[in-house]
């Protein structure tokens, strides 16, 4: 009889250190660590190039031939750096929002230098899509990421309900 009692207590006693854990903590942290979704995939970067470090600012204007016109003021993590770009991701369809994203992207030197951030200023036009399904552009570094909406058209009346 004694030979049955120990493992049963050894498992209600295992039953009530779990019951004691609680699961509000966890699924706090679980909703705080949830990631952000793209509807998209990176495109492969060349040898010696990568992201900027981070960015500052970034813009989005219409450009004259029905694409836009991409700017972002990034930092770059030493001097020697070259070739600043925009990646843009790929998509199977048009994400739900409008919201495309890009990689802010710059070659590295092929010998570093110091580690100073070094200001580097990206420009850029994007014609991929002139039928007006860009609402705005991500601008994804290593550190941070920036989005910039299109402007409302001049002409556009906003939606009446």
């Amino acid at each position: 009889m004694l030979k049955h009692a120990i493992p049963i207590a050894a498992a209600l006693a295992g039953c009530l250190a779990l019951a004691a854990c609680g699961d509000k903590p966890a699924a706090k942290d679980e909703a705080a660590a949830a990631p952000e979704k793209s509807y998209g995939r990176p495109m492969q970067m060349y040898q010696g190039q990568g992201k900027v470090e981070s960015i500052q600012s970034a813009s989005v204007a219409p450009d004259k031939d029905g694409g836009v016109m991409l700017k972002a003021s990034a930092t770059v993590a030493g001097e020697g750096y070259k070739n600043a770009a925009f990646l843009p991701y790929v998509y199977a369809a048009s994400p739900p929002d409008g919201i495309y994203e890009v990689d802010v992207v710059a070659d590295a030197p092929a010998t570093p230098g110091a580690a100073t951030p070094t200001p580097v200023e990206v420009s850029g036009a994007w014609d991929k899509y002139t039928d007006g399904r860009v609402k705005g552009i991500k601008f994804i570094s290593k550190t941070n990421n920036v989005v910039a909406m299109l402007p409302a058209a001049a002409g556009a009346a906003p939606d009446q309900k």
